[in-house]
């Protein structure tokens, strides 16, 4: 993401409209970056596998002709929906299934922020923001999923961690954020229902009503990146409902959902419902 956040913003990925990745998704790059436009910004769509060093360095090099300098940088970089067990032992796991989730989720974020981050702190305030799923409180007390999935995750909060530390110097700011149930275009898909009556999908599971669309978490890095006292929050693990309440946005649909509180209270006591409570 370059120059201005509110702007110009690059979107990367492995799916274009002449290619799809390994996830075999409808969703595109190019889409992505016609809703940042539509949204009255500037979305620049480039193609690139973050797990290729050289085609990750194409694209700094890029935004550094274009636009001279990089402000905001979000590693949300994931690819390994269906992949991951949830029944399996490691020992029972395939073995090059789970490496390869690894490489996708932590390698990719490795990756990208050593290509550009020398870009990042060209100038002091450059902002890094770690996508992950829970927050270092939640994980650290839990085990998430399965032996790859949960390392997974955590590794992601730890290099948040570690680039707060190596960024402060420079002025720049890392953090860890995670959005809650997230209401994405797969989940919808996986309980049958869209965006315009995705209240329906709460039949399947009633915990859905207490998902969250995309746009509440964007919400949350639109505020980190526009906030000048950003670096108070350096090497925090954050939630788009915590930020929520900080920040004062909201989801979509006016409400402020708070799936981790709401996981802790009611799902983890064997409660159902009252997710209205919540939000």
């Amino acid at each position: 993401m370059s120059r201005s956040w509110m702007s110009e913003r690059a979107a990367t990925g492995r799916t274009t409209r002449s290619r799809r990745s390994e996830m075999d998704r409808p969703e595109t790059i190019e889409e992505t970056a016609e809703m940042v436009t539509a949204a009255g910004g500037v979305g620049i769509a480039i193609g690139a596998d973050h797990l290729d060093p050289a085609r990750v360095r194409g694209v700094v090099e890029r935004i550094d002709a274009e636009q001279g300098r990089l402000d905001v940088l979000v590693n949300d970089i994931w690819g390994a929906e269906g992949l991951f067990s949830w029944d399996k032992k490691l020992w029972e796991d395939d073995l090059e299934v789970g490496l390869h989730i690894l490489r996708l989720a932590i390698d990719t974020h490795i990756v990208t922020s050593h290509a550009a981050l020398p870009l990042l702190i060209r100038n002091p305030g450059g902002l890094v923001v770690e996508m992950t799923d829970g927050t270092a409180e939640y994980n650290d007390k839990r085990y998430r999923v399965s032996f790859f999935y949960d390392l997974a995750k955590a590794s992601v909060l730890r290099m948040a961690f570690a680039l707060s530390e190596e960024l402060k110097s420079f002025g720049g700011t890392a953090v860890a954020l995670t959005p809650g149930f997230l209401r994405s275009e797969l989940m919808l898909e996986h309980f049958g229902v869209t965006e315009e009556n995705w209240r329906d999908g709460a039949a399947k599971d009633p915990h859905f009503a207490m998902s969250e669309t995309p746009v509440y978490v964007g919400r949350a890095v639109a505020a980190l990146a526009a906030d000048p006292r950003v670096a108070r929050w350096n090497g925090a693990s954050l939630s788009s409902a915590g930020l929520a309440k900080e920040y004062g946005f909201t989801d979509a649909d006016g409400s402020r959902p708070d799936w981790w509180r709401y996981d802790a209270e009611v799902v983890a006591a064997g409660r159902s419902g009252g997710a209205e409570d919540y939000r």
